[in-house]
Protein backbone atom coordinates (compact mmCIF):
# COMPACT_ATOMS: atom_id res chain seq x y z
CA UNK A 1 0.00 0.00 0.00
CA UNK A 2 1.21 3.49 -0.83
CA UNK A 3 2.41 5.72 1.88
CA UNK A 4 -0.12 8.95 1.96
CA UNK A 5 0.35 11.87 4.44
CA UNK A 6 -2.22 13.25 6.10
CA UNK A 7 -2.45 16.88 7.08
CA UNK A 8 -4.81 18.41 9.37
CA UNK A 9 -5.52 21.72 9.57
CA UNK A 10 -7.12 23.95 12.21
CA UNK A 11 -6.91 24.39 16.50
CA UNK A 12 -7.67 26.92 18.63
CA UNK A 13 -9.66 24.85 20.96
CA UNK A 14 -10.41 21.51 22.29
CA UNK A 15 -13.29 21.30 19.49
CA UNK A 16 -11.19 21.90 16.78
CA UNK A 17 -8.49 19.15 17.63
CA UNK A 18 -10.57 16.54 19.47
CA UNK A 19 -12.45 15.37 16.40
CA UNK A 20 -9.27 15.68 14.08
CA UNK A 21 -7.32 13.13 16.55
CA UNK A 22 -10.21 10.85 16.88
CA UNK A 23 -10.19 10.75 13.17
CA UNK A 24 -6.14 10.49 12.59
CA UNK A 25 -6.15 7.43 15.19
CA UNK A 26 -8.46 5.45 13.09
CA UNK A 27 -6.59 6.58 9.68
CA UNK A 28 -3.37 4.79 11.72
CA UNK A 29 -5.29 1.65 12.42
CA UNK A 30 -6.79 1.12 9.12
CA UNK A 31 -3.39 2.23 7.09
CA UNK A 32 -0.47 1.90 9.49
CA UNK A 33 1.51 3.13 7.22
CA UNK A 34 -0.06 6.74 6.88
CA UNK A 35 1.72 9.54 8.02
CA UNK A 36 -0.21 12.52 10.33
CA UNK A 37 1.09 15.97 10.84
CA UNK A 38 -1.51 18.70 12.48
CA UNK A 39 -0.69 22.38 11.21
CA UNK A 40 -2.37 23.99 14.56
CA UNK A 41 -2.59 27.51 16.29
CA UNK A 42 0.03 28.80 18.62
CA UNK A 43 -2.68 28.86 21.45
CA UNK A 44 -1.92 26.73 24.61
CA UNK A 45 -4.73 24.49 24.31
CA UNK A 46 -3.20 23.07 20.96
CA UNK A 47 0.09 21.98 22.11
CA UNK A 48 -1.84 20.53 25.50
CA UNK A 49 -3.41 18.41 23.61
CA UNK A 50 -1.24 17.15 20.84
CA UNK A 51 1.32 16.47 23.15
CA UNK A 52 -0.15 13.56 24.93
CA UNK A 53 -0.60 11.71 21.22
CA UNK A 54 2.23 10.28 19.08
CA UNK A 55 1.24 12.89 16.19
CA UNK A 56 3.36 15.53 14.90
CA UNK A 57 2.49 19.01 14.73
CA UNK A 58 3.58 22.22 13.39
CA UNK A 59 2.43 25.56 14.99
CA UNK A 60 1.62 28.56 12.92
CA UNK A 61 1.05 32.17 13.27
CA UNK A 62 -2.04 32.48 12.01
CA UNK A 63 -4.29 35.26 13.57
CA UNK A 64 -7.94 35.39 13.50
CA UNK A 65 -9.64 37.57 10.80
CA UNK A 66 -10.42 41.19 12.04
CA UNK A 67 -11.60 44.17 9.51
CA UNK A 68 -9.85 47.01 12.01
CA UNK A 69 -7.26 48.22 10.22
CA UNK A 70 -4.24 48.03 12.21
CA UNK A 71 -5.30 44.28 12.82
CA UNK A 72 -6.30 43.42 9.18
CA UNK A 73 -2.52 44.05 8.35
CA UNK A 74 -1.69 41.36 10.89
CA UNK A 75 -3.98 38.93 9.84
CA UNK A 76 -2.68 39.40 6.08
CA UNK A 77 0.96 38.93 6.98
CA UNK A 78 -0.12 35.87 9.24
CA UNK A 79 -2.75 34.27 6.80
CA UNK A 80 0.64 34.53 4.28
CA UNK A 81 2.95 33.26 6.40
CA UNK A 82 1.22 30.40 7.49
CA UNK A 83 0.62 29.38 3.86
CA UNK A 84 3.99 29.60 2.74
CA UNK A 85 4.94 26.88 5.82
CA UNK A 86 2.10 25.47 5.42
CA UNK A 87 3.43 24.60 1.85
CA UNK A 88 6.49 23.34 2.36
CA UNK A 89 5.61 21.21 4.60
CA UNK A 90 2.76 20.21 2.29
CA UNK A 91 5.31 19.65 -0.50
CA UNK A 92 7.44 17.34 0.87
CA UNK A 93 4.75 15.13 1.79
CA UNK A 94 3.98 11.97 -0.17
CA UNK A 95 0.40 12.10 -1.74
CA UNK A 96 -1.22 14.47 0.30
CA UNK A 97 -4.55 15.15 1.62
CA UNK A 98 -5.63 18.43 3.58
CA UNK A 99 -8.24 18.29 5.88
CA UNK A 100 -9.59 20.88 7.21
CA UNK A 101 -11.15 20.95 11.17
CA UNK A 102 -12.00 24.72 11.60
CA UNK A 103 -10.47 27.87 13.30
CA UNK A 104 -8.46 30.32 11.49
CA UNK A 105 -5.52 28.19 10.89
CA UNK A 106 -7.09 26.28 8.83
CA UNK A 107 -7.95 28.57 5.92
CA UNK A 108 -4.05 29.44 5.05
CA UNK A 109 -3.57 25.58 5.39
CA UNK A 110 -6.06 24.42 3.34
CA UNK A 111 -5.54 27.54 0.78
CA UNK A 112 -1.90 26.07 0.21
CA UNK A 113 -3.05 22.96 -0.24
CA UNK A 114 -5.45 24.13 -3.26
CA UNK A 115 -2.76 26.06 -4.78
CA UNK A 116 -1.06 22.60 -4.83
CA UNK A 117 -4.06 21.13 -6.44
CA UNK A 118 -3.75 18.18 -3.32
CA UNK A 119 -7.27 16.66 -2.40
CA UNK A 120 -8.95 19.12 0.62
CA UNK A 121 -11.76 17.74 2.62
CA UNK A 122 -13.31 19.58 5.25
CA UNK A 123 -14.80 18.30 8.65
CA UNK A 124 -17.62 21.17 9.99
CA UNK A 125 -19.38 19.50 13.17
CA UNK A 126 -21.17 22.74 14.06
CA UNK A 127 -24.17 23.09 12.82
CA UNK A 128 -23.61 26.53 10.60
CA UNK A 129 -20.69 26.57 9.70
CA UNK A 130 -17.73 29.50 10.73
CA UNK A 131 -16.01 32.08 8.29
CA UNK A 132 -13.13 29.62 7.90
CA UNK A 133 -14.89 26.67 6.84
CA UNK A 134 -17.36 28.80 4.77
CA UNK A 135 -14.20 29.79 2.77
CA UNK A 136 -12.42 26.06 2.54
CA UNK A 137 -16.02 25.37 1.50
CA UNK A 138 -15.43 26.44 -2.13
CA UNK A 139 -12.46 24.49 -2.34
CA UNK A 140 -12.95 21.30 -0.37
CA UNK A 141 -13.72 18.52 -2.85
CA UNK A 142 -15.54 16.35 0.11
CA UNK A 143 -17.17 18.16 3.33
CA UNK A 144 -18.41 15.87 6.73
CA UNK A 145 -20.96 17.38 8.55
CA UNK A 146 -22.38 16.11 12.29
CA UNK A 147 -25.96 17.61 11.53
CA UNK A 148 -28.28 17.57 8.24
CA UNK A 149 -29.54 20.90 9.21
CA UNK A 150 -25.41 22.09 8.03
CA UNK A 151 -26.08 20.74 4.33
CA UNK A 152 -27.57 23.72 3.30
CA UNK A 153 -24.69 25.52 4.34
CA UNK A 154 -22.57 23.93 1.33
CA UNK A 155 -25.29 24.03 -1.17
CA UNK A 156 -23.12 26.33 -3.27
CA UNK A 157 -19.57 24.34 -2.83
CA UNK A 158 -19.30 22.01 -5.40
CA UNK A 159 -18.16 19.55 -3.03
CA UNK A 160 -19.99 15.66 -2.02
CA UNK A 161 -21.37 16.20 1.68
CA UNK A 162 -21.56 13.40 3.89
CA UNK A 163 -23.95 13.79 7.11
CA UNK A 164 -21.72 11.74 9.52
CA UNK A 165 -22.09 12.92 12.97
CA UNK A 166 -19.37 13.99 15.18
CA UNK A 167 -15.92 12.25 15.68
CA UNK A 168 -15.58 10.84 19.47
CA UNK A 169 -12.30 10.67 21.04
CA UNK A 170 -11.59 6.99 21.35
CA UNK A 171 -11.96 6.89 25.26
CA UNK A 172 -16.02 7.25 24.01
CA UNK A 173 -15.54 3.28 22.90
CA UNK A 174 -14.22 2.15 26.82
CA UNK A 175 -15.08 5.12 29.35
CA UNK A 176 -13.56 4.05 33.34
CA UNK A 177 -16.03 6.20 35.40
CA UNK A 178 -14.89 3.89 38.35
CA UNK A 179 -11.03 4.34 37.79
CA UNK A 180 -11.92 8.01 37.49
CA UNK A 181 -14.01 8.52 40.73
CA UNK A 182 -10.87 6.87 42.66
CA UNK A 183 -8.42 9.09 40.98
CA UNK A 184 -9.90 12.18 41.98
CA UNK A 185 -10.69 10.77 45.40
CA UNK A 186 -15.05 11.66 44.59
CA UNK A 187 -17.04 9.17 46.83
CA UNK A 188 -19.02 6.33 45.57
CA UNK A 189 -22.26 6.61 46.75
CA UNK A 190 -22.63 10.19 45.80
CA UNK A 191 -23.98 11.08 42.34
CA UNK A 192 -21.76 14.05 40.31
CA UNK A 193 -22.64 17.32 39.12
CA UNK A 194 -20.16 18.09 36.73
CA UNK A 195 -19.63 22.17 35.77
CA UNK A 196 -17.65 22.60 32.63
CA UNK A 197 -16.90 25.37 30.70
CA UNK A 198 -15.46 23.03 27.46
CA UNK A 199 -11.22 22.87 27.00
CA UNK A 200 -10.54 27.01 28.01
CA UNK A 201 -13.66 27.25 30.36
CA UNK A 202 -15.98 29.83 30.49
CA UNK A 203 -15.40 32.89 32.88
CA UNK A 204 -19.54 33.52 33.30
CA UNK A 205 -20.43 29.72 34.12
CA UNK A 206 -17.71 29.60 36.65
CA UNK A 207 -18.92 33.05 38.26
CA UNK A 208 -22.92 31.95 38.24
CA UNK A 209 -21.72 28.26 40.02
CA UNK A 210 -19.81 30.22 42.24
CA UNK A 211 -23.22 32.25 43.63
CA UNK A 212 -24.90 29.44 43.76
CA UNK A 213 -22.40 27.11 45.92
CA UNK A 214 -24.08 28.02 49.71
CA UNK A 215 -27.65 26.74 47.53
CA UNK A 216 -25.52 23.76 46.67
CA UNK A 217 -24.58 22.86 50.02
CA UNK A 218 -28.11 21.70 50.56
CA UNK A 219 -27.45 18.74 48.35
CA UNK A 220 -24.39 17.54 50.57
CA UNK A 221 -25.43 14.32 51.24
CA UNK A 222 -26.27 13.26 48.09
CA UNK A 223 -24.35 14.84 45.75
CA UNK A 224 -20.95 16.25 44.62
CA UNK A 225 -19.00 18.57 42.24
CA UNK A 226 -17.03 18.32 39.63
CA UNK A 227 -15.92 21.63 38.51
CA UNK A 228 -13.30 22.19 35.78
CA UNK A 229 -13.00 25.97 35.80
CA UNK A 230 -10.57 26.44 32.58
CA UNK A 231 -6.49 26.96 33.51
CA UNK A 232 -7.29 30.97 33.80
CA UNK A 233 -10.10 30.94 36.54
CA UNK A 234 -8.88 28.17 38.53
CA UNK A 235 -7.36 29.34 41.43
CA UNK A 236 -9.70 32.41 41.67
CA UNK A 237 -12.69 29.83 41.85
CA UNK A 238 -10.95 27.11 43.83
CA UNK A 239 -11.13 29.98 46.50
CA UNK A 240 -14.75 30.24 46.69
CA UNK A 241 -15.01 26.39 47.36
CA UNK A 242 -12.86 27.19 50.14
CA UNK A 243 -15.25 26.98 53.05
CA UNK A 244 -18.44 24.90 50.72
CA UNK A 245 -19.59 21.60 52.82
CA UNK A 246 -20.63 19.77 49.29
CA UNK A 247 -17.99 17.64 48.37
CA UNK A 248 -15.94 18.78 45.44
CA UNK A 249 -13.22 18.65 43.97
CA UNK A 250 -12.07 21.81 41.60
CA UNK A 251 -9.40 21.50 38.28
CA UNK A 252 -8.19 23.67 36.00
CA UNK A 253 -8.39 21.54 32.60
CA UNK A 254 -9.06 17.63 32.90
CA UNK A 255 -8.27 15.31 29.77
CA UNK A 256 -9.90 12.17 30.20
CA UNK A 257 -13.47 13.18 29.43
CA UNK A 258 -14.94 10.75 28.34
CA UNK A 259 -14.80 8.90 32.35
CA UNK A 260 -15.82 11.96 33.52
CA UNK A 261 -18.78 12.44 31.38
CA UNK A 262 -19.78 8.63 32.30
CA UNK A 263 -19.35 9.53 35.78
CA UNK A 264 -21.63 12.40 36.05
CA UNK A 265 -25.24 12.33 36.64
CA UNK A 266 -25.42 15.95 35.67
CA UNK A 267 -23.52 18.52 33.40
CA UNK A 268 -23.81 22.48 32.96
CA UNK A 269 -21.84 23.13 30.15
CA UNK A 270 -21.00 25.03 26.79
CA UNK A 271 -23.35 23.30 24.22
CA UNK A 272 -20.21 23.61 21.30
CA UNK A 273 -20.52 21.06 18.63
CA UNK A 274 -18.09 18.30 20.18
CA UNK A 275 -19.81 19.02 23.69
CA UNK A 276 -23.34 17.56 22.60
CA UNK A 277 -21.80 15.00 20.55
CA UNK A 278 -20.13 13.95 23.99
CA UNK A 279 -22.83 14.19 26.28
CA UNK A 280 -25.56 12.78 23.96
CA UNK A 281 -22.85 9.74 23.80
CA UNK A 282 -22.60 9.37 27.34
CA UNK A 283 -26.12 9.54 27.77
CA UNK A 284 -26.00 12.75 30.51
CA UNK A 285 -28.88 14.86 31.29
CA UNK A 286 -27.86 18.71 30.44
CA UNK A 287 -28.35 22.19 31.30
CA UNK A 288 -26.98 23.84 28.18
CA UNK A 289 -25.66 27.53 29.14
CA UNK A 290 -24.90 28.20 24.96
CA UNK A 291 -21.93 31.16 24.51
CA UNK A 292 -24.15 33.96 23.85
CA UNK A 293 -21.75 36.37 21.43
CA UNK A 294 -21.58 34.18 18.28
CA UNK A 295 -23.43 36.22 15.72
CA UNK A 296 -25.21 32.98 14.31
CA UNK A 297 -25.99 31.66 17.69
CA UNK A 298 -24.43 28.49 17.07
CA UNK A 299 -24.39 26.78 19.69
CA UNK A 300 -28.10 27.93 20.68
CA UNK A 301 -29.02 25.77 17.98
CA UNK A 302 -26.64 23.02 18.71
CA UNK A 303 -28.00 22.79 21.76
CA UNK A 304 -31.35 22.76 20.80
CA UNK A 305 -30.72 19.34 19.12
CA UNK A 306 -30.16 17.72 22.28
CA UNK A 307 -33.51 20.20 23.72
CA UNK A 308 -35.56 18.63 21.15
CA UNK A 309 -34.98 15.27 21.85
CA UNK A 310 -35.43 16.38 25.65
CA UNK A 311 -31.97 15.50 26.38
CA UNK A 312 -30.91 18.66 27.67
CA UNK A 313 -32.12 22.17 28.61
CA UNK A 314 -31.09 25.33 27.83
CA UNK A 315 -30.16 28.13 30.24
CA UNK A 316 -29.48 31.67 28.72
CA UNK A 317 -25.61 33.24 29.95
CA UNK A 318 -27.39 36.41 30.88
CA UNK A 319 -25.26 39.30 31.12
CA UNK A 320 -25.94 39.87 34.74
CA UNK A 321 -24.40 37.53 37.15
CA UNK A 322 -26.91 37.44 39.62
CA UNK A 323 -29.91 36.95 37.07
CA UNK A 324 -27.73 33.95 35.70
CA UNK A 325 -27.23 32.47 38.70
CA UNK A 326 -30.89 32.42 39.68
CA UNK A 327 -32.04 30.89 36.61
CA UNK A 328 -29.36 28.27 37.13
CA UNK A 329 -30.08 27.77 40.47
CA UNK A 330 -33.85 26.68 39.73
CA UNK A 331 -32.69 24.80 36.85
CA UNK A 332 -30.55 22.61 38.96
CA UNK A 333 -32.67 22.39 41.80
CA UNK A 334 -35.42 20.70 39.75
CA UNK A 335 -33.19 18.19 38.04
CA UNK A 336 -31.06 17.39 41.26
CA UNK A 337 -34.23 16.53 43.21
CA UNK A 338 -35.86 14.37 40.45
CA UNK A 339 -33.86 11.42 39.24
CA UNK A 340 -36.96 10.19 36.92
CA UNK A 341 -36.47 13.88 35.33
CA UNK A 342 -32.26 13.03 34.40
CA UNK A 343 -33.10 9.22 34.04
CA UNK A 344 -35.54 10.19 31.03
CA UNK A 345 -33.37 12.92 30.03
CA UNK A 346 -30.64 10.51 29.54
CA UNK A 347 -32.87 7.57 27.45
CA UNK A 348 -33.38 10.36 25.34
CA UNK A 349 -29.64 10.29 24.50
CA UNK A 350 -29.62 7.51 22.84
CA UNK A 351 -29.29 7.81 18.94
CA UNK A 352 -28.22 11.51 18.95
CA UNK A 353 -24.42 10.53 18.81
CA UNK A 354 -22.84 8.90 16.13
CA UNK A 355 -20.32 6.34 17.54
CA UNK A 356 -19.22 5.19 14.10
CA UNK A 357 -18.37 8.72 12.90
CA UNK A 358 -14.43 8.88 13.19
CA UNK A 359 -14.28 5.43 11.68
CA UNK A 360 -16.39 6.56 8.54
CA UNK A 361 -14.81 9.02 7.92
CA UNK A 362 -11.32 7.48 7.93
CA UNK A 363 -12.50 4.80 5.07
CA UNK A 364 -13.60 7.39 3.49
CA UNK A 365 -10.65 9.58 3.15
CA UNK A 366 -8.39 6.26 2.31
CA UNK A 367 -10.92 5.97 -0.60
CA UNK A 368 -9.87 9.01 -1.22
CA UNK A 369 -6.09 8.17 -1.81
CA UNK A 370 -6.51 4.61 -3.56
Amino acid sequence: MRQVSYFFAGGGTGGHIYPAVAVAEQIVKLQPAAKIHFLVSTRSIDSQILSKTNFKYTQLPAKGFSGRPGKLIGFCTSFLKSSRVAGKIIAAGKNAVVIGVGGFVAAPVCWAGHKRKVPIVLLNVDIVPGRANKIIGRWADEIFVQFEDTVQCFAHSGAQIDVVGCPLRSGFANPQPDRLIEQLGLEKQKKILLITGASSGAESINRAVCLLLEKLNAFADDWQIVHLTGQAGFEKVNKKYADVKIGHKVLGYYNDMPSLLSAADLVVGRSGAVSVAEYAAACLPSICMPYPYHKDRHQYLNAGKLVSAGAAIIVDDLPDDKERAEWLAEELEVLMKNDEKRKKMAENCKGLANKDASLKIAEKLLKITC
